[in-house]
């Protein structure tokens, strides 16, 4: 018979079995793993929350100059003549300048919407993840639907939803009638006027599957100067709106749409809709 090695005070342990100290050694690796895989997540989470706080600080900054802008006494009566007899210079000639994709600036008083709105026909989701200086932006900012017709009175405005509060998450708030009573006017303004809008409805949507049939596209009407189109879309917003605000729009009105991501749903959306006063 085969003798067994001689283990001087130490049980025999056959070949095939690992040492306990390497086992040791792979639950330390798994848990130092773990441990830089939460310090990554961490770092990721950290600079995106900073990154969203530069973003707004920007917008902030370029709000505060429109602001100044409007201030000045050229530009505070705009209808007072130039000394070449045109009207006083728009608050946001100066933006335009630096970005020539600037189609406006929308604001609802009392929230943190207030941001540019710009407008790239050729590439409609340009600006998706891009800020006004055209740097890349979780953010983004909010644009005009490649669709625009000039003359279609109607204006339809897409935006982010930030978790963090910013872009159009304030949208969702018209969810509430009792927001809506706060918050009954919008403002829209375009580098050739200013302009106070009435809300008229708010409700839930999505993008529908090409195939569906029977459903209200809210997106497909870029151009209300039919008057049976206006009409339409008109009867659909007041028939999905969450509430009556006793505001209606006729033939003939500029309307503003703004759209932001709700989760409500699969490719939900929220959208309030306004009449020009």
């Amino acid at each position: 018979m085969e003798r067994l090695p001689e283990h001087r005070g130490e049980a025999y342990r056959p070949r095939h079995m690992k040492p306990r100290k390497k086992r040791k050694w792979y639950i330390s690796l798994g848990i130092l793993s773990s441990f830089t895989l939460l310090l990554l997540s961490l770092f990721m989470l950290g600079s995106s929350i900073l990154g969203l706080a530069k973003s707004q600080a920007a917008f902030e900054t370029l709000a505060a100059r429109v602001e100044t802008e409007k201030n000045r006494p050229e530009t505070a009566n705009e209808s007072a003549p130039t000394m070449e007899g045109a009207t006083a210079p728009s608050p946001y000639a100066e933006l335009k300048e630096e970005n020539e994709d600037l189609f406006g600036w929308v604001t609802i008083a009392g929230t943190k919407v207030d941001y540019p709105v710009m407008y790239t026909p050729q590439e409609p989701e340009y600006y998706l993840r891009r800020a006004f200086d055209k740097s890349h932006s979780v953010s983004g900012v909010p644009f005009l639907d490649g669709n625009f017709i000039e003359g279609g009175n109607h204006y339809l405005v897409y935006g982010h939803n930030m978790k963090n509060g910013t872009m159009f998450h304030a949208l969702l708030d018209y969810g509430k009638p009792e927001f809506w009573k706060e918050h009954p006017s919008i403002t829209f303004d375009t580098l050739q006027e200013s302009g106070t809008y009435a809300v008229i409805g708010a409700f839930y949507s999505r993008v529908y599957y090409q195939d569906e049939t029977d459903v209200f596209r809210f997106y497909a009407y870029p151009d209300l100067s039919d008057p049976a189109l206006f009409a339409e879309y008109v009867d659909n917003v007041e028939a999905a709106s969450l509430y009556d605000t006793g505001e209606t729009a006729e033939y003939g009105d500029v309307l503003l749409t703004l759209v932001t991501c709700s989760y409500h749903t699969e490719n939900g959306r929220f959208v309030v809709v306004a009449r020009k006063e």
